[in-house]
C-alpha cells in the first residue's frame, strides 16, 4: 500500500510567515538567521523594544505575545546595535577641552 503522506515535513507554518517575531525565542536567534534581511531583523528587535511588549510591572523586560520568555530591553538593544555595527564605547574617548569650564570668580 502506498503512503499517503511525504516522508518529510512540508508543512509551512504560517505564523512563522505573518509574524516572525514568534518564531524566535531570543535577540540572538534573531541576529543567527540567515533567510532574514538586516532590515527585517532590526524590524523584528524593534517590534520587541516598543513600549507596548513591555512587562507592566517590570519595565526593563520586553515579552511580546507568544514568546515563550521574556527578554531585558538591553539584549535588544544589543542586537540593534550589532545591526548597525555601532561600538558601544565609540573610539577616541572623552574629548579635551581647549579652556577649563570651570569659571573664575569675580574679585
Amino acid at each position: 500500500m502506498r503512503p499517503t503522506t511525504a516522508t518529510y515535513d512540508n508543512v509551512i507554518d504560517i505564523n512563522a510567515l505573518l509574524r516572525p517575531e514568534l518564531a524566535f525565542d531570543h535577540p540572538k536567534d534573531v541576529l543567527a538567521s540567515r533567510s532574514l534581511s538586516v532590515a527585517e531583523k532590526r524590524a523584528i528587535l524593534a517590534s520587541w523594544a516598543s513600549d507596548a511588549s513591555a512587562v507592566s510591572s517590570a519595565p526593563s523586560l520586553r515579552a511580546p505575545k507568544g514568546l515563550k520568555a521574556p527578554v531585558t530591553i538591553d539584549e535588544i538593544l544589543d542586537a540593534l546595535r550589532l545591526l548597525d555595527d555601532d561600538p558601544r564605547d565609540p573610539p577616541g574617548g572623552k574629548p579635551n577641552r581647549l579652556r577649563s569650564t570651570a569659571r573664575l570668580l569675580a574679585a
